[in-house]
C-alpha cells in the first residue's frame, strides 16, 4: 500500500516546540511506516520522518515569517494532489481546504477532522460529505451534519514519555497562553490552592498574557517559555498535577495524554473530550469550577500514578492510533 501523509506546513513534523496537528501527522506516519506501508510525508522541507518526504519549502511559515501562508498552503497542497495518482490512499491532515481537490482526483481521501475553528467551515465539509471519509479525533468533537467513519484517538510515542512516580510539589500548565486553555483560571486555583504554579507555552495572544497572566508572576507564578521535548518530560512527570480548566470544548488536548503518559493526573474542567480521556477520580478529576479544581488538588494524592501511565498507554499511543488508521485504509480501499 502506498499512501501520501498530508501535514501542516505551519511548522515542522514533527515540530520542535508547539505543533499538535504535525504531531499527529508524523506519529501516523512513522506508525504506518512500522505496520509495512510506503509512506510519503508531505511537509516542510526540514521535517524528519522514515519514510519519504516532498516539500515544497524548507521552513514552515510560523518558523520563517518571510513567507506567504495562504501561498504555501497553496502550493503545498497542489503539490501532492498533481501527484494523487501515485499513491492508493491520500491522508488529509490539513482541515477542510485539500476537500476541494477530492472531486477532482481518483484517489480515496481520509480526512482526520482535528477540529472545527469555526462553524462557518462546516459547507465545505457538508459538500464532500458522501466520498468524505471523514475521522473525528473524539467522539465529543463531531458535528451532527457530518457523516463520519471512525472516531480515533491521538496517539502518541510512549517511549518519549518517562514515567515518574514520586512527583516534585508544583501544578504545571503545559499549553498555549490564550484564554480558550484558561491560563488565568489555572493561576486562580494555584493561588487558592496555596501551591506554586509553573506555566509553559507559547503566548498566542498578547493581550491576554499582559491583562490576565503576566500581573500574576511571581515566585509563586513562574513562566518558563515554550518546552521542547527534553524539557516537557521533567516538568509533567515532576508535576503533582496538570492543571487544564479548558474554556471551550476541545476536541482532544494533547497535553492531557502527555502528562497521564509520565504519571501525572490531570484536573480538568469538564469539556469537550475531557471525559474521554480522563477518567474521573482514576487518572484525575473532572470539575466545572475553579473552587472544585481547588478541591482536587487537595485529593490528588489518591490517584495511582502507575495507572495513568497505563491508561494513557492503552489508548493513546502511537501503534494503537496507526493500526486502527490502517484497518480504516483497508476499509476504504476495499469498497
Amino acid at each position: 500500500m502506498k499512501a501520501a501523509i498530508l501535514s501542516p506546513v505551519a511548522w515542522r513534523t514533527p515540530p520542535r516546540h508547539y505543533g499538535p496537528w504535525e504531531q499527529v501527522a508524523s506519529n501516523i506516519a512513522e506508525g504506518l511506516i512500522k505496520l509495512g506501508v510506503d509512506v510519503t510525508l508531505f511537509a516542510t522541507g526540514d521535517s524528519v520522518t522514515a519514510g519519504k518526504l516532498d516539500a515544497i519549502c524548507e521552513q514552515g511559515y510560523e518558523e520563517d515569517r518571510t513567507q506567504d501562508a495562504k501561498v504555501l498552503e497553496c502550493l503545498h497542497i497542489s503539490n501532492l494532489m498533481e501527484k494523487a495518482g501515485e499513491f492508493d490512499i491520500i491522508h488529509n491532515n490539513f482541515d477542510f481546504l485539500p476537500l476541494t481537490y477530492t472531486g477532482l482526483i481518483e484517489t480515496p481521501v481520509i480526512t482526520t477532522i482535528h477540529g472545527f475553528s469555526s462553524q462557518r467551515i462546516i459547507p465545505v465539509y457538508k459538500k464532500y460529505n458522501s466520498r468524505g471519509h471523514y475521522v473525528s479525533i473524539s467522539n465529543a468533537d463531531r458535528s451532527p451534519e457530518l457523516n463520519y467513519l471512525a472516531t480515533v484517538y491521538n496517539g502518541l510515542d510512549t517511549a518519549d514519555f518517562k514515567f515518574t512516580e514520586q512527583p516534585g510539589n508544583y501544578l504545571l500548565y503545559f499549553g498555549r497562553i490564550h484564554h480558550d486553555k484558561g491560563a488565568a483560571e489555572a493561576i486562580e486555583i494555584a493561588k487558592k490552592a496555596g501551591k506554586q504554579l509553573l506555566i509553559a507555552g507559547i503566548i498566542q495572544d498578547e493581550n491576554y498574557w499582559k491583562e490576565k497572566v503576566e500581573p500574576h508572576l511571581s515566585d509563586q507564578v513562574v513562566y518558563l517559555g515554550p518546552a521542547g521535548p527534553e524539557k516537557r518530560n521533567e516538568l509533567l512527570g515532576n508535576a503533582l498535577a496538570l492543571l487544564h480548566p479548558i474554556n471551550f470544548a476541545e476536541p482532544f488536548g494533547m497535553s492531557v495524554a502527555e502528562a497521564m503518559l509520565c504519571g501525572t493526573p490531570v484536573i480538568a474542567f469538564n469539556k469537550g473530550s475531557m471525559p474521554e480521556l480522563i477518567q474521573h477520580e482514576r487518572t484525575g478529576f473532572l470539575v466545572n469550577s475553579t473552587d472544585e479544581a481547588v478541591t482536587a488538588v487537595n485529593d490528588v494524592s489518591r490517584i495511582n500514578r502507575n495507572y495513568c501511565r497505563e491508561w494513557a498507554s492503552a489508548n493513546f499511543s502511537k501503534e494503537k492510533m496507526a493500526d486502527d488508521y490502517y484497518r480504516l485504509y483497508q476499509q476504504i480501499l476495499s469498497v
